[in-house]
């Protein structure tokens, strides 16, 4: 199972996109670590929203579908759904 995911902290008052064949659980846990990376920006990331898909190229296709609206209130939209 693979899975697209939003994410929100509310520190930085930011939403992330991302795409995982991890447990969203496990995923979450590796935001939230030190690291580098965009999300390591925050420590309160939480999960907002997320779907499901039998492969990866479907969940990808999907995360960069969300990624190119480039729009919050569309994000909000979704989430809100």
């Amino acid at each position: 199972m693979f899975y697209v995911y939003i994410l929100y902290s509310k520190t930085i008052d930011t939403y992330y996109i991302g795409s995982t064949s991890m447990l969203l659980e496990d995923r979450l846990r590796r935001h939230l670590c030190l690291h580098s990376g965009f999300t390591g920006r925050a420590k309160d990331w939480e999960i907002v929203y997320c779907e499901s898909y039998e492969n990866k190229k479907e969940a990808i296709l999907r995360e960069q579908e969300i990624k190119k609206w480039k729009s919050r209130v569309r994000i909000i939209e979704l989430i809100s759904a």
